[in-house]
């Protein structure tokens, strides 16, 4: 559009400075005081302190463990809703499409708390299981792992269908077609054809939703409460409790990196060199 360089520099400029001055900047100056040790000196005595908590590895690995089932939940039922909203009519595709859409308008908190209404002790879950005879009394549900995945893929799920559809629609139909002609199950079909010819749109999703499912803190603080810490949660309580603000940089670099690894082993798996 602009064939003078310091032009399109120029226009350029006020944003890229209001954005090193509210984004970058304060996100470095939190990420450099996990490195930073008394006396001003510099290294990794943060992170031995940390990991060397019991509570600190076994909230690292819930969140990891959490955050992997969470996406490959959402992948496996993404690709099945995906694969049927590609084979609507654009008319009809739309309207389907919309209705994804529409649960990312209305705000994390109301659709969370939602959950507290099916799940609970005497939500509609427990009341159908009672009432149908098969359980004597209501389970416990909330503040379990299970309610914050069944938060989390409820959540995470319409990103990883958008960017499945968005995939799968450059997807010639003749190509399944041509595959099931020459004898391919459906198995075979989509395994062979359609999972590599759609691995962008996987990687993208994948990456959404993991690293939405380590950072949200609104679904593991209201499902999980204080009996499922999630490093998010935790990362809360070193702010706004401990004031343990060294430690919780500490845990905003493990969230940064695992965000930037989930990404670069998604695109390995895909086969796609990282960037």
């Amino acid at each position: 559009m602009f064939d003078h360089k310091p032009t399109g520099y120029a226009l350029a400029a006020p944003a890229a400075l209001v954005v090193a001055a509210v984004f970058v900047l304060p996100i470095a100056l939190l990420l450099s005081g996990a490195w930073r040790l008394e006396a001003g000196a510099w290294g990794f005595g943060r992170f031995a302190e940390f990991w060397a908590e019991p509570i600190h590895r076994e909230v690292f690995w819930r969140t990891l463990r959490l955050g992997a089932w969470v996406t490959l939940a959402c992948a496996v039922l993404g690709y099945g809703v995906a694969l049927y909203l590609v084979s609507l009519p654009k008319a009809q595709r739309s309207g389907w499409m919309g209705l994804f859409v529409l649960p990312l308008m209305i705000s994390p908190v109301a659709r969370t708390y939602a959950w507290i209404v099916i799940l609970g002790r005497t939500g509609m879950v427990n009341a159908a299981l009672v009432g149908s005879g098969l359980l004597a009394e209501p389970v416990p549900i909330l503040f379990t792992e299970t309610a914050v995945f069944i938060g989390l893929v409820q959540l995470f799920l319409p990103l990883m269908v958008l960017s499945l559809v968005s995939a799968l629609e450059n997807l010639p139909g003749e190509v399944i077609s041509a595959a099931r002609v020459l004898g391919a199950s459906w198995w075979t079909v989509f395994w062979r054809v359609v999972l590599p010819l759609s691995k962008e749109g996987l990687v993208i999703g994948g990456t959404l939703v993991f690293t939405g499912a380590v950072t949200a803190y609104i679904t593991p603080a209201v499902l999980g409460g204080s009996k499922v810490l999630m490093l998010e949660t935790l990362l809360y309580q070193k702010v706004n409790v401990a004031n343990d603000i060294a430690s919780a940089s500490v845990i905003a670099v493990i969230l940064v990196a695992m965000s930037f690894a989930s990404h670069a082993l998604l695109k390995r798996v895909a086969g796609e060199k990282p960037r």
